[in-house]
């Protein structure tokens, strides 16, 4: 509900009346109506104000609800911060009314418990490996932590930190058979790869998700045919050892899309 010209009002009325107070000091800045005010009030927190929630994540719409559990309780809202032994024992029905349901009092609740808590799910990361930092320190054998940058329909791309995704081909995403790499990963996934085969000069990664596979040997094979060396495949199904069988074409071509790939993103 902010803009530019809204935010630098706000700043302006502050440096010129000192701190806000309370939320609804935020009416008296220029330009900023009852729907601005109604969009951004419960993203704008009054540090050490009037109201003590002022400064959580509570809408002002939403104060009659907490005026409810005050009176219900007959406890003051800063004792109700925090007590989550209390909270916990409350019925988010008794404080349903036409205005707010249950999803929003269940909301509130949460807020009253851990204020200013994210409501956002933790965001995860890749954890990089130490020491790997450049094409030079990957060794074939490795296991790696990594992120899907991109996904294509011949395998993924996955960051391990080198300044150079690597190929997971289509056929060592997973043991089981698949005709689309989505079924498996998409782009964000923090993955677990082992190193089949790094081609420095070429800035070509090999990476397979089937961590049972073994790196084919260096004398062995061009360098980027990528095959993975799977230990034992007897109680896989037909699809997936035809699959496997084909991989050694399947991860040339795999990697020759993804040189035309990288030319693409460059241009």
């Amino acid at each position: 509900g902010l803009n530019k010209t809204l935010a630098h009002n706000i700043v302006s009325y502050r440096d010129t009346h000192g701190a806000f107070a309370r939320r609804q000091d935020l009416k008296s800045v220029e330009r900023l109506g009852p729907k601005a005010f109604e969009q951004a009030a419960g993203f704008l927190r009054i540090v050490n104000g009037t109201n003590p929630l002022d400064s959580s994540a509570v809408h002002p719409e939403a104060y009659p609800v907490i005026d409810s559990i005050v009176s219900r309780t007959d406890v003051a809202v800063n004792d109700l911060i925090g007590n989550t032994d209390l909270l916990r024992k409350l019925n988010p029905e008794d404080f349903v009314s036409d205005n707010f349901g249950i999803p929003t009092v269940k909301d509130i609740l949460k807020e009253l418990d851990k204020p200013g808590r994210d409501p956002r799910p933790e965001f995860k990361t890749a954890a990089f490996k130490e020491g790997v930092e450049t094409m030079a320190d990957l060794k074939p054998g490795m296991i790696l932590e990594g992120v899907v940058s991109n996904v294509a329909n011949f395998g993924a791309f996955v960051d391990v930190g080198v300044h150079q995704d690597g190929l997971v081909h289509i056929s060592a995403l997973t043991n089981k058979f698949i005709s689309d790499p989505r079924e498996v990963v998409k782009a964000g996934d923090i993955v677990k790869v082992k190193v089949l085969e790094v081609d420095v000069d070429r800035k070509r990664i090999s990476f397979t998700m089937r961590l049972d596979d073994t790196p084919a040997p260096q004398s062995k094979g061009p360098k980027g045919s990528g095959k993975p060396q799977n230990k034992g495949g007897s109680n896989r199904n037909q699809k997936g050892q035809q699959g496997r069988q084909s991989a050694p074409a399947n991860a040339a071509m795999g990697n020759a899309f993804a040189d035309a790939f990288a030319k693409a993103k460059k241009n």
